[in-house]
């Protein structure tokens, strides 16, 4: 049997990965009693079953149901009509098996606890051990154990355990991405004497491709940058520390030649990523002396500039994405931030 036609166990339940044919399972299996809750407290406190349901559905009657600690199938406690061909069942073989990885310490126990078995566990040649016990009816059941039952449980209790590590592991690297992530964005802010600014990210997940900067360019001028890449997670994460690399490398002309600074770092992120991949870019140039900002818009979404008059201006694409494209260009405009038009930008 091929791996992607073997069942894999999650929370008792056992599945297969080819869905061939719709699953199927045993869900119930009902056993006649006289009184419900005699044989409820028998299961639940005598045997360690857990109730399931426990409903009463009018002239139908009462429906109990208990299950076994592990497992899926569950046992409906039936009170039948003592006239009924059903109550005749009752004290009868249930022919139902129950199976445990220790049939030894389930009889110990269990006979700790008043439950009548018929004889010791015996072990067969082919490698069962198994006894038979009474509910508080004297419905008979088995009681088995199988060495290759204990070794597929303990191979699954192996798999659980390396997939809880494994998970650990993984929330331990994502953490530890997470606190690598947030030392890329700025720890300082570049004094300026005519602007106040400030910034934040709050990732969707531990971590993304949500990015953004202040450059400081020398001279007196700032750059502001607000950025997002293509696709969530760690993938997203890696390639924003790359667009961040570059920005910051190429930052020394961004001064003098804005327009050469963004189509070097589109080169950059080009030759460096998949062909697929791109990112949306803010880049504002903001002088602090002659307090004009000067910004290009490589897709983002647009950066709002809310004047002291409650009017609010757009600052739309000026250009298109950075990455996907080697031969790219993108245009340059200019809004004045004086004080008597103070401004703020988001």
């Amino acid at each position: 049997m091929s791996d992607s036609a073997s069942p894999m166990s999650r929370d008792g339940l056992a599945v297969r990965l080819d869905r061939k044919d719709p699953h199927l399972r045993i869900i119930c299996i009902n056993i006649y009693v006289r009184d419900q809750d005699r044989s409820l407290r028998f299961y639940v406190d005598q045997l360690g079953f857990k109730l399931v349901v426990d409903s009463n559905f009018g002239s139908r009657g009462r429906w109990v149901a208990v299950s076994p600690p592990d497992g899926t199938a569950i046992l409906g406690l039936v009170a039948p009509n003592p006239n009924s061909e059903e109550y005749k069942l009752i004290g009868r073989p249930t022919h139902v098996v129950l199976e445990t990885e220790d049939v030894h310490a389930k009889f110990r126990d269990w006979s700790g606890r008043g439950v009548r078995f018929h004889h010791p566990p015996e072990t067969q040649p082919w490698g069962a051990t198994f006894t038979t016990f009474e509910d508080a009816d004297g419905n008979s059941f088995m009681l088995m154990g199988r060495e290759d039952f204990v070794r597929e449980l303990e191979a699954q209790r192996r798999a659980i355990e390396q997939k809880l590590e494994s998970d650990r592991r993984a929330r331990q690297e994502l953490e530890i991405a997470k606190q690598v992530q947030a030392r890329l964005f700025p720890q300082t802010l570049p004094p300026l004497r005519t602007l106040d600014y400030a910034g934040i990210c709050l990732q969707a997940r531990e971590v993304g491709g949500d990015y953004y900067d202040f450059l400081n360019l020398g001279r007196e001028r700032l750059g502001l940058v607000i950025g997002d890449i293509s696709g969530k997670g760690i993938a997203a994460a890696l390639l924003m520390a790359n667009l961040q690399a570059n920005l910051r490398s190429q930052c020394a002309i961004a001064s003098n030649h804005p327009q050469r600074f963004l189509r070097s770092v589109n080169e950059l992120f080009f030759e460096n990523t998949a062909d697929n991949v791109y990112a949306t870019l803010f880049f504002a140039e903001y002088d602090d002396g002659r307090q004009r900002m000067r910004f290009v818009n490589c897709g983002h979404l647009s950066a709002l500039l809310l004047r002291n008059d409650h009017s609010v201006e757009r600052l739309s694409s000026t250009s298109t994405v950075l990455g996907l494209f080697k031969e790219w260009d993108c245009a340059l405009e200019e809004r004045c931030l004086l004080p008597l038009m103070k401004g703020t930008m988001i």
